[in-house]
């Protein structure tokens, strides 16, 4: 690699003194990207010499290697537009002469790879202005590829098939699948990969490179709520299966799921929506042109009716992101979040009820009809980025969140009895859960050049720094409606959690055929716990102690994360992987002095990846975890608990293509076998546990299969503007879910459909969801129950179903300025 370049400078004498002088190439800070060629398909590159004048405009702009036309013109128009930050000689602008490659695969534009640079031309030399010679590394930030699954879904397969709302854009990920059961004011639930990760405690989710799970919120560890998101503006999805990279950290039993934002399209977009149950959905997007196309802002309004009855509400977000190339090889982004939603929830309905109170209703009591949730939330980060001149790179983020929660719901009726005084029974199941967290936390890591241990034998180190801090406010008490009025009082603690975590590790890349990486990952989390109900006794108790349990706690997770890829052949790839990972526990649950008992994770997986240029993707994998600890939803308490050691062993098949110019579509089928290896003994408290050794993983669909398929095409062409149409489908099934007690949930098989028009700026579009009008469970329980305080209780356990939303239609608007 060149150090600096040296300048030719007159000497006193009139002789010539080398003079060292700090070069900074240029830097991109405006990407657009190509239109699509109406007249050719295929995977294509143009490259490009740029002219990049000293206030960082295209000057000229050359075609070194042409892709044919219409690619070679389709790329000219699309780099005369970049704008970079100026190269820099000894401090002052200069000009660059800057190489790029255009592809037409994904049609996103992919920054300079070689920059030349030299002095401000001069009349006496205007033929040869560029002369020192800089190569710039425009190298990943981090290493791709950590396993198998490892799956990248692109803008094009995340808007083929209508989303109701942008976390659905997540069904595209191969096994994924979420739903609403809760309301739109609580986290959705999520599968992944044989796991049911009710609201996020078994992945790991990033937006923006923001954490957004919260660590032992009373409705779920690891908690995460993306009701936030806009699909408008989601740029890309990353699903890391597994748990494999050293970057990976708390929650990422299943894997970790990364989302991207940015807007392609510039200027000012408006969308409104109408339709089924009264709901409107209005959204605005401002992307200023000129800027890069990760700077935008964006603001989304949502309020329904809702299907049935109870399930009203509104809801709105924000986000604000903006992203700016700086001095010396440094990119920067500010990001900012705000979320808050209240929905009235409909709770959960008896099969054997289904006749008298209705599927998608509400039982009549009182207490069924508070049902309610509310949720507010606010993220901030800053993340600085590095790319040096000889590979290196280093990432910084700064990030700062509170949430605010409530939730009242009743899943069993009318059971409970008050801890306080035994005689207090039968005034309604109503659950009051609160939580308030505040968060700050760093990220940092530094990947070093590549070093040439052998001359087919390249190295690379990792290292990295995770941090987070939790302050957390939390309760959860009986209350009776419609009242409001407090009567049985379960939980109030306040928790300080912290996690500091170390990873690293070495990539060996042996030319391009084998890749290794080789790393582990360590961290240290502490807990203090007030627990203010802690040492209960009953009032009608004399004892010589007042309520209280305070206590902390210390303890370290670390494991091992490596992959290997083979590629013998230039379309085939062969992957494994193994990592062992941990689930933080729930901070209440822990003694004074514990070591913190986190859940182990194994996991390992192996397959193959056929590509055919961006043509053809496919991707088959076999995959085995398992957790020393699991933990399912207790819908008597309304929160998980612990079930024991489970195993889980399946496959991934993926396919992804994109075979005609305007069409592609990704399918995938994941198949698992989870199996609950040692539950916990019966107790004096539970006699008779619903769990048993060797049964089915309750609330885990053995099969998830997923379809999206979406094509556009200029139709026609009016008043020198084109008319585009749009189709897009999306299919998902699960297979029937094992439930506690031997029972089974009803399959789901949901079919979505859209079709759109635009002219110019505007743009009309019609989404159908659920087209077949399933009678589907969003989810199903099963538990005992007792709706009817007049009659006789039964202890025999039901199955319960929340409902799923019957065919909704929404008419959308589109306005592009």
């Amino acid at each position: 690699m060149p150090g600096p370049v040296l300048a030719q400078e007159p000497a006193g004498d009139g002789a010539q003194e080398d003079v060292a002088v700090a070069l900074v190439p240029p830097m991109v800070t405006v990407l657009v990207a190509p239109a699509r060629p109406t007249d050719a398909w295929g995977a294509a590159t143009v490259e490009l010499r740029l002219v990049v004048d000293v206030h960082g405009f295209v000057d000229d702009a050359t075609v070194l290697q042409s892709a044919g036309a219409p690619y070679d013109q389709l790329a000219h128009d699309a780099v005369s537009q970049w704008r970079f930050s100026p190269a820099l000689q000894d401090g002052l602008p200069v000009a660059a002469e800057v190489r790029v490659s255009v592809p037409f695969a994904d049609l996103e534009p992919v920054a300079p790879t070689e920059a030349v640079m030299a002095a401000p031309p001069t009349d006496e030399d205007e033929d040869d202005r560029y002369g020192a010679e800089v190569t710039v590394d425009a190298a990943p930030l981090r290493a791709g590829e950590r396993g198998a699954s490892d799956t990248t879904l692109e803008r094009d397969v995340l808007e083929a098939a209508p989303h109701a709302e942008g976390a659905d854009v997540l069904r595209a990920a191969p096994g994924v699948y979420i739903a609403r059961p809760e309301g739109d004011a609580v986290a959705h639930r999520i599968a992944l990969r044989g796991f049911d990760a009710d609201h996020g405690q078994d992945i790991e989710l990033r937006v923006a490179g923001l954490p957004i799970n919260l660590p032992s919120h009373i409705h779920g560890q690891g908690y995460a709520d993306l009701g936030f998101l806009m699909s408008e503006v989601i740029d890309s999805v990353r699903v890391t299966e597994g748990v494999f990279d050293p970057a990976q950290g708390d929650f990422a039993v299943a894997g970790t799921i990364e989302l991207e934002l940015g807007a392609t399209r510039r200027g000012l977009q408006s969308r409104s929506s109408y339709g089924s149950f009264g709901t409107f959905r209005q959204s605005v997007v401002w992307a200023p042109a000129g800027l890069d196309q990760g700077t935008f802002a964006a603001f989304q309004f949502r309020r329904s009716d809702g299907f049935g009855q109870n399930r009203d509400g509104m809801g709105g977000s924000a986000i604000v992101q903006h992203a700016f190339a700086g001095s010396g090889g440094w990119r920067h982004r500010l990001v900012a979040i705000a979320h808050a939603a209240r929905y009235r929830l409909a709770g959960v309905v008896r099969q054997d009820d289904h006749d008298t109170v209705g599927f998608y209703d509400v039982y009549p009591q009182a207490t069924a009809r508070a049902q309610n949730a509310l949720s507010a939330r606010v993220l901030a980060g800053y993340e600085a980025t590095h790319r040096a001149a000889d590979g290196s790179t280093s990432q910084l983020t700064l990030w700062a969140g509170y949430d605010d929660f409530r939730l009242q719901e009743n899943f069993t009726g009318f059971i409970q009895r008050s801890t306080f005084d035994p005689d207090w029974v039968g005034r309604g199941d109503l659950i009051e859960q609160t939580n308030e967290t505040t968060s700050v936390g760093l990220r940092a890591h530094h990947r070093t050049k590549p070093y040439e241990l052998l001359s087919w034998l390249d190295a690379r180190l990792e290292v990295g720094l995770q941090t987070r801090l939790d302050r957390i406010g939390q309760a959860q008490n009986l209350i009776q409606a419609p009242q409001n009025e407090t009567w049985d009082r379960r939980v109030d603690a306040r928790i300080g959690a912290a996690d500091i975590g170390v990873f690293g590790g070495v990539e060996l890349d042996a030319t391009e055929v084998l890749s290794i990486r080789v790393g582990a990952r360590a961290d240290l989390l502490t807990y203090e716990v007030d627990d203010r109900l802690g040492n209960f006794i009953p009032e009608f108790r004399r004892d010589s102690y007042i309520v209280g349990y305070r206590r902390s706690a210390l303890g370290v997770a670390a494991g091992p994360r490596t992959s290997v890829v083979v590629r013998p052949l230039s379309w085939l790839s062969i992957l494994a992987g193994y990592g062992e990972g941990y689930r933080s526990p729930q901070a209440r649950t822990l003694e004074d002095g514990e070591s913190a008992p986190f859940t182990k994770v194994r996991s390992a997986d192996a397959g193959v990846r056929f590509e055919a240029g961006e043509r053809l993707t496919v991707r088959a994998t076999g995959y085995w975890t398992r957790l020393s600890d699991d933990v399912a939803f207790d819908p008597r308490d309304g929160r998980l608990e612990r079930v024991g050691a489970t195993r889980r062993a399946g496959g991934v098949l993926h396919v992804e293509a994109r075979p005609l110019p305007g069409l592609v579509a990704s399918g995938s089928a994941t198949y698992v076998d989870a199996e609950l290896l040692e539950p916990p003994p019966a107790s004096a408290a539970d006699p008779q546990p619903p769990f048993q050794a060797g049964q089915s993983l309750p609330y885990v669909p053995p099969w998830v299969l997923r379809l999206d398929v979406g094509g556009h095409r200029e139709l026609a062409r009016l008043k020198d503007l084109p008319v585009e149409g749009r189709i897009g489908v999306g299919y998902s099934f699960l297979s029937p879910r094992p439930l506690p007690n031997a029972l089974f949930a009803s399959r789901v098989s949901l079919f979505d459909a859209s079709a759109g028009v635009s002219w110019g700026p505007v743009g009309l579009s019609l989404d159908v969801f659920n087209l077949f009008d399933q009678r589907y469970a969003a989810v199903e329980y099963a538990f005992a129950s007792h709706w009817d305080p007049d009659a006789p209780r039964s202890r025999l356990p039901a199955r319960h179903t929340s409902a799923g939303s019957p065919r909704t239609v929404m008419l959308t608007l589109e306005v592009r300025l």
